[in-house]
């Protein structure tokens, strides 16, 4: 029996949507609220505060894309197995993500704290930049290492029906974050002015904040919690299921990851002036994103949850439902880009060539939000619900890698294009890929149980 796919016609499908997409969108805009909050603290203080500290959060935007392959392979496994009633198999899907987010974490704090100088160098050439961000590189390396492990706790908490929790931590910690920064940055209750430093500092407090209120969380009834005697415990066959989600998770993450981070390490490299612009929209761009972001996560753990359940007709149904809303969100977050310019380049301490920049980037990122939505909703949420994650890594390796890039890095190292030109390279991907994505969603490939029927070890 074919169910009904009209848009707007089923009750229980939103229902769960907007009880799944609330939380986890509030989640992703208290974490863009963070960066916000150091952007626009230390732009009123001075220009090169904010783009150092814009340069040197690449570093953790790199980590990031590790931690999200092998959080979004134990989401993805997650809810599939939460929609069967498998919580044992759930639990050594725990095990793996902190097995495997410990030791990534481990690796950047170390590099962090050995190499500052190094990490900086590549995305800027400015000495004053460098220096300002190695200082922050060295206190904010530290909370690298929690936030592996928090990342972990989280991802359990969405897929097991505790999304709600999991944005109160995470919000928790936000806005404990958001408090420090203005004392340690703007040195209140009798502190001295610590500015970038304060940043970095704030984070690490709020990053032990956040873990500490996950492992206490996770110990209350109905939530799911690791069995330490398990945590090195393997298991081939989910070993192997959990190989081949992550690993084209990972290439798309790393590909998309050190993508955008060549992005902002060109526009770095085009001066002082087009980094603190880029540096502001990037801002904008991270806090506009969090409502496609929350229907991505949702929308996948719905989907997820009737594959595994067997519901495949339904699994179906709800992709495409969640296809056409992408392209709502898509053209809403185009017009909120738009009406939001005016206040934030009033707002924001640029002198008048970084204005002047902001302005157009901002126009240009309008339009590129529209592929932005429709590509996070339907790569990252509904094909990965299904475990057809190796799509992303072509049409990266594609438009990103065979296009963008080439382009930007032509355009600024060698025919020397207005920085607005080189900008707008920066934004073709996500725009370019859209046919492309849209075909290969109607073959309907990620329609897929992947569950087994595990025996207990």
């Amino acid at each position: 029996m074919r169910m009904n796919n009209h848009l707007f016609g089923d009750r229980i499908f939103y229902k769960k949507l907007w009880r799944l997409t609330l939380p986890i969108a509030m989640q992703s805009l208290m974490l863009a609220a963070v960066a916000a909050c150091d952007a626009f603290m230390l732009g009123r203080i001075d220009q090169n505060q904010m783009a150092a500290v814009s340069l040197a959060s690449q570093i953790q935007f790199v980590q990031n894309m590790f931690l999200f392959s092998a959080t979004s392979a134990g989401a993805i496994l997650g809810a599939q197995y939460w929609g069967k009633g498998d919580t044992r198999t759930i639990n050594d899907i725990f095990c793996m993500m902190l097995r495997l987010c410990g030791f990534v974490s481990i690796l950047f704090c170390a590099a962090c704290e050995l190499a500052p100088g190094a990490l900086m160098r590549l995305f800027a050439h400015d000495p004053e930049l460098i220096e300002i961000g190695v200082g922050y590189l060295r206190i904010a390396g530290w909370s690298y290492l929690l936030t592996g492990l928090s990342q972990c706790y989280l991802t359990i908490m969405k897929v097991s029906d505790h999304a709600g929790r999991s944005a109160a931590v995470s919000s928790t910690a936000v806005v404990m974050n958001i408090a420090l920064n203005a004392v340690f940055i703007f040195g209140l209750l009798g502190l001295a002015p610590m500015n970038a430093n304060g940043a970095a500092l704030a984070t690490l407090i709020a990053r032990a904040a956040e873990l500490a209120l996950c492992v206490a969380s996770s110990r209350r009834k109905g939530y799911i919690r690791p069995t330490w005697r398990r945590l090195f415990h393997r298991d081939p066959l989910l070993e192997k299921d959990f190989t081949k989600v992550v690993l084209p998770l990972l290439g798309g993450s790393m590909f998309w990851g050190v993508g955008f981070t060549s992005y902002t390490a060109i526009m770095g490299h085009m001066g002082a002036d087009a980094a603190a612009a880029n540096s502001v929209a990037a801002v904008v761009r991270d806090l506009i994103c969090c409502a496609c972001n929350g229907i991505s996560s949702a929308g996948g753990i719905m989907v997820g949850n009737e594959l595994g359940a067997g519901q495949l007709e339904r699994g179906r149904v709800y992709g495409d439902r969640l296809n056409k809303l992408s392209w709502l969100i898509g053209l809403g977050s185009m017009l909120v880009v738009l009406a939001l310019t005016p206040p934030v380049v009033a707002f924001v301490e640029l002198n008048e060539t970084a204005h002047a920049f902001l302005i157009r980037m901002m126009i240009i990122m309008s339009v590129y939000m529209i592929g932005r939505c429709v590509n996070t909703v339907v790569i990252n949420g509904v094909f990965a619900a299904g475990g057809d994650t190796l799509f992303d890594v072509y049409s990266l390796s594609v438009c990103m890698w065979g296009v963008a890039i080439p382009l930007a890095l032509l355009g600024a190292f060698v025919f020397h294009w207005p920085v607005m030109a080189v900008y707008a390279c920066t934004c073709l991907d996500e725009v370019g890929k859209l046919p492309w994505v849209m075909a290969h969603y109607r073959k309907y490939k990620w329609v897929k149980d992947l569950t087994r029927d595990i025996k207990p070890s």
